[in-house]
């Protein structure tokens, strides 16, 4: 059923005190978003890895405030009700506190965000702390962190070895202690997630974490087959979406160079007789 109302924080604890699972899409655009919140989705995250996904960059690092702010703005026009999070890109937060606080500002002013996402633990923690004493939202992200691929070997599961593991619940504990809204776990072991969700006093969102979390966020792209490039194991299709726009974009071709497309429906006509004017004053002219 469509949101009829605005969906605030308030509303996602009250879900994670019923036992009712949270549902999250990351997605860019408004076409997709207005679909999202006409189907039901509870929040929206428009993620850094639009970069890779509509940019079809390599990796999330060359996504930019100005471009993360503008697919924020059309997700927010698509999706009014939803609760919206705005991924904050590479850089945007790292340097300094004030430089933070000024990026996060425009996602809340600009874009109608209703929370920013950083990426780390105990290396964020300030600007954590910072933004939250700015009044504005933060959710936490842990596990696997696209901005730092590279320190951490890749696109790999996260706390797979005991030490890892604990080190990755400690954050968790900071972060919520520092009072993020949320918690982002990405790719860790089903058993971690479980730890952190008993251990954690605000709702966690998982992808690739099992099924302890209060709730779940995929890449609309992911599950519906629009992104070509590879499928990660967490991933479940619920279309194939590829296929069917690329026959139609055939079937498109077909008609144009056949002649097909297109027809007197898809014209408009002159008003009436005013072409047989118009050819009149034609005839004239030439003669």
């Amino acid at each position: 059923m469509p949101n009829e109302k605005k969906i605030t924080i308030r509303e996602i604890y009250d879900k994670v005190a019923k036992g009712e699972r949270i549902t999250m899409l990351a997605l860019y655009d408004y076409p997709f978003a207005y679909i999202a919140q006409q189907a039901g989705i509870d929040s929206i995250i428009v993620g850094d890895s639009v970069a890779m996904t509509i940019y079809g960059q390599p990796d999330t690092l060359e996504a930019t405030m100005d471009m993360m702010v503008a697919h924020t703005q059309a997700v927010r026009r698509g999706a009014p009700n939803v609760y919206l999070i705005a991924d904050m890109p590479y850089m945007s937060y790292q340097p300094s506190i004030s430089q933070a606080i000024l990026n996060a500002a425009r996602f809340i002013a600009q874009a109608k965000a209703d929370a920013v996402k950083l990426e780390g633990g105990e290396n964020v923690i300030e600007q954590v702390k910072a933004l939250i004493r700015a009044s504005i939202p933060v959710v936490g992200h842990l596990g696997l962190l696209p901005q730092s691929a590279a320190l951490q070997g890749g696109f790999k599961v996260q706390a797979r070895e005991s030490d890892s593991a604990k080190k990755l619940l400690d954050e968790a504990l900071k972060l919520a202690d520092a009072g993020i809204a949320m918690l982002i776990l990405e790719c860790v072991p089903p058993i971690v997630a479980e730890q952190i969700v008993k251990r954690i006093n605000v709702p966690v969102v998982g992808i690739g974490s099992g099924p302890a979390c209060h709730g779940q966020v995929q890449l609309l792209h992911d599950i519906i087959g629009l992104y070509p490039r590879f499928k990660p194991k967490f991933v479940k299709r619920y279309a194939e979406l590829s296929e069917p726009i690329s026959q139609a974009i055939k079937n498109y071709i077909d008609d144009v160079q056949s002649g097909k497309y297109p027809s007197q429906e898809h014209c408009y006509p002159m008003k009436a007789g005013q072409q047989e004017e118009f050819l009149r004053k034609l005839r004239e002219q030439a003669e």
